[in-house]
C-alpha cells in the first residue's frame, strides 16, 4: 500500500511514519539474518541489484542480466584487490566487499528512505 504513495496510504488510514519505521527495522533485521547465514559475499547479492536499479530502472529484462554482470565483475575486482593489496598475504574478500557494500547499503537505507513510499 505504501507503494501507491504516502498520501494514498494516509487516505486509507495507515500511519505512514510508523509503517516506514517498521519497514526500516524489518529490512535491517532481515539483512542481518541473511548476511549472518550467507556471509559478506552474499551481501553483495543484495546490494548490487539496488545499485544497478539506480542506473537501469526497474525493468527486470535489463536489471537481472545487468545485476549478474555487475555482481560478478565487482566480486572479481574485489578478489583481485584482496589478493594484490598486500602482496605476501591475502586479505579476506569479505573485507573488501564490506568496505564497498556497507556504505552503499547505508546510503540506501538512510538517505533514500523517502523512496519507501
Amino acid at each position: 500500500i505504501l507503494a501507491l504513495g504516502e498520501e494514498t496510504a494516509r487516505t486509507l488510514g495507515i500511519d505512514t511514519e510508523r509503517a516506514k519505521r517498521s519497514i526500516f527495522v524489518v529490512a535491517a533485521l532481515v539483512t542481518g539474518a541473511v548476511v549472518s547465514v550467507s556471509g559478506m559475499i552474499g551481501f553483495i547479492g543484495m546490494v548490487v541489484p539496488h545499485a544497478v536499479r539506480l542506473v537501469t530502472g526497474a525493468d527486470h529484462r535489463l536489471l537481472l542480466p545487468a545485476s549478474a554482470l555487475v555482481g560478478g565483475t565487482f566480486l572479481m575486482g574485489a578478489d583481485t584487490i584482496a589478493r594484490t593489496l598486500i602482496v605476501p598475504t591475502e586479505i579476506p574478500v569479505g573485507i573488501i566487499t564490506a568496505l564497498a557494500g556497507g556504505p552503499f547499503f547505508l546510503y540506501l537505507l538512510l538517505w533514500r528512505k523517502d523512496r519507501l513510499a
